[in-house]
């Protein structure tokens, strides 16, 4: 049957009336060719709660989505003619959109699991030649919190690397590397690093790998690298072993230590004066995650379980804070508490591994990217076996033909960054 698509967006011009005009014409149109649908995207654009216009007069948004709800849900019913409509931001909808007989029905697309996520892969690996040995059931796995379109540019990606690499097919190494590339940036091996950095930021991320190893009902540890890419100067990363849709406290201070480790093995290595500013992104996100499991997650003893402030409201200044100046200090104490104890938590760990932590930083300078099985010889206190990929030309591939300073943003820990 006839089938309508139009973006909420269309609807809104700078002269009031236009809007409207077009959902009557819309619907008019729709009407003639009944039964059909009608299908509306990003509809916060017209759907947005009224009462938020900055002028208080006549507002085109206001009138489009007033026009809207007649057509909808008025005198005259739009015989055979369904309505369907999607958006990212529920929450700012019109509470009368939501009503029986408009958009009364609503369905949650979430990103895929594991099971969704091999699915998606399958279909898009159609028109791509891929070797036997690819089990997508393993790239599915390594892949926790993509979407479609991101599994898409995987399998785009994994065939420009086969492609540059003149290969007729697409084996599991470029789907490898495709996923690191999208999981971490790409390699900057262009960029030019002094061995005294490279040896500072070899020792930062063995932190992070040995203390999120030590932590219980941590991420494994996939693949440590001091190869820059994108903005960092060298990645940890951390992959989990199923799909997680919550996290516990536990889990939560086992990721607020290895966020630290990596500050706390430049500071046992080079002292307080010696610690560089690396660190600055694992500070703002370990900062966050303390802050909303005080006053948004419930998991502070001394707060309990109590939504302090509410989100940013749609209209600029207009948010509120529904608590007093002391409820804030003691927030910021509890969140400064939490931060210190994760903090001497992880020292801890890592002085009785010093030894590991100098053997890491050993296997990094020689290795430049060390992955699960090498970490596993370096916690066990065994010789580290090379790369399965290892070859001797591969050091010393990187040139001397341009200079950074990106040095601000030393890495980029763990996988996909979600909030639970």
């Amino acid at each position: 049957m006839p089938f309508f698509s139009i973006s909420g967006s269309d609807f809104v011009e700078m002269f009031v009336g236009v809007g409207a005009s077009r959902v009557r014409d819309m619907f008019d149109q729709a009407k003639k060719q009944a039964p059909c649908i009608i299908f509306i995207d990003e509809l916060d654009a017209v759907g947005r709660h009224r009462g938020g216009g900055y002028g208080g007069g006549n507002d085109e948004r206001e009138q489009t989505l007033n026009q809207l709800l007649v057509e909808m849900d008025g005198f005259e019913g739009s015989e055979g003619v369904i309505v369907i409509a999607a958006t990212n931001r529920p929450d700012v909808l019109d509470k009368a959109l939501l009503r029986p007989g408009r958009f009364d029905r609503q369905v949650y697309v979430g990103l895929p699991d594991i099971r969704g996520r091999e699915q998606i892969l399958k279909v898009h690996v159609r028109k791509v030649p891929i070797d036997v040995k690819v089990d997508l059931g393993v790239v599915a796995r390594g892949t926790p919190g993509f979407s479609g379109a991101d599994l898409a540019n995987l399998i785009n990606e994994a065939s420009l690397f086969a492609a540059r690499a003149n290969k007729r097919i697409v084996t599991m190494e470029e789907f490898e590397k495709a996923r690191d590339k999208i999981m971490m940036g790409g390699e900057r091996r262009s960029m030019v690093m002094s061995e005294k950095e490279k040896e500072n930021t070899a020792y930062h991320e063995a932190g992070h790998a040995i203390i999120g190893r030590l932590m219980p009902e941590h991420d494994p540890v996939h693949k440590v690298s001091i190869i820059p890419r994108g903005r960092a100067l060298g990645v940890t990363q951390f992959l989990p072993e199923e799909d997680k849709y919550s996290l516990s406290k536990r889990q939560l201070d086992s990721q607020l230590c290895s966020l630290f480790g990596g500050r706390i093995a430049e500071e046992l290595i080079h002292g307080s004066d010696g610690v560089t500013t690396g660190a600055s992104n694992d500070i703002e996100r370990a900062t966050q995650m303390a802050r909303n499991m005080v006053s948004r997650w419930g998991l502070s003893d001394k707060m309990g379980p109590v939504l302090y402030g509410e989100d940013e409201a749609q209209m600029p200044g207009a948010g509120q804070s529904n608590y007093s100046e002391d409820t804030a200090r003691e927030i910021d104490v509890e969140v400064r508490r939490t931060l210190d104890e994760c903090y001497a938590r992880a020292k801890k760990l890592l002085e009785d591994n010093v030894d590991i932590l100098h053997a890491m930083k050993d296997a990094l300078m020689e290795y430049e990217t060390i992955d699960s099985d090498q970490v596993d010889d370096l916690m066990s206190r065994r010789p580290v076996r090379p790369p399965h990929d290892w070859r001797d030309d591969d050091f010393g591939g990187r040139s001397d033909s341009q200079e950074s300073d990106d040095a601000d943003d030393r890495d980029a820990v763990g996988g996909p960054a979600k909030e639970h």
